[in-house]
């Protein structure tokens, strides 16, 4: 509800995909995805499955790849004695990082991707790496990690500037600032899996998950069956500042003294 997206979450016996009737229940549910609003179909699926090819032949295309990695439960601390970042540190985000964060994101994530995931459209929530190291500029945000929390485990959706110095710090610095981390900053076991999912986008960032000793699943297609046709706008915006053929007035410039 009050996305543009709607997900595909399936239970059914490995036989059902070849069932006859597959193609007309994937496409009763699109419709009804249709009629709630929703622009996009998403849909999750190991690769070497009957179900990416029966979602294939639905109508349903790859935008991208993802490995959902489970970390192990006590992370190696960075080279730094825990601070593998060279001074940067994990914050809750805040609404003045809004900015920020989306400007980090969309220099990461391709554009074809962007209107799938929906980032952009909903409220943060999650934590900010603050750049402080001498590559970094002062403040500026070099990675962000959306969260989602359940009985089961925490999801980690990183977003990370490929500038970071060291990768597998950054991670082992997150995981005591997560919540449900048993202890918080001070120490100790945590209560849930923390599971941490790679896009095909951020590849890169798999080499550190290997090197902190992370359990890795099967390689997952990411599907789309696209319910809207996007479709320029016939009617050319009108700016009546500009259509009457006289410039309006600006604001008026003070020469400062630069002694005040």
């Amino acid at each position: 509800m009050g996305t543009r997206t709607a997900r595909l979450a399936f239970l059914l016996p490995a036989d059902g995909l070849n069932a006859i009737s597959l193609p007309a229940l994937l496409e009763h549910l699109t419709l009804k995805a249709g009629k709630w609003g929703a622009f996009h179909f998403l849909a999750e699926v190991d690769e070497h499955t009957t179900a990416f090819e029966g979602l294939r032949r639905a109508s349903f295309s790859v935008y991208a790849w993802q490995r959902i990695w489970r970390l192990p439960g006590e992370p190696p601390a960075g080279p730094s004695g825990g601070n593998g970042t060279g001074g940067r540190c994990w914050q809750p985000v805040q609404d003045s990082d809004t900015i920020a964060v989306r400007s980090l994101y969309q220099s990461l994530v391709p554009s074809l991707v962007q209107p799938m995931e929906g980032v952009l459209e909903k409220r943060l929530h999650g934590l900010v790496c603050v750049g402080t190291s001498p590559r970094a500029h002062p403040g500026s945000i070099q990675a962000y990690v959306e969260l989602i929390s359940g009985p089961r485990g925490i999801w980690v959706q990183p977003y990370v500037h490929p500038d970071i110095q060291d990768p597998r710090g950054l991670i082992a610095d997150l995981v005591p600032h997560i919540p449900g981390f048993a202890g918080g900053k001070a120490g100790g076991r945590r209560t849930r899996p923390i599971y941490v999912c790679v896009r095909s986008y951020q590849s890169w960032l798999e080499l550190a998950l290997q090197e902190l000793e992370a359990d890795t699943g099967p390689r997952q297609a990411l599907l789309v069956k696209h319910l809207a046709i996007s479709q320029r706008a016939t009617q050319a915006l009108r700016i009546p500042g500009l259509e009457n053929g006289r410039a309006e007035p600006s604001a008026p410039l003070a020469r400062v003294d630069p002694r005040e």
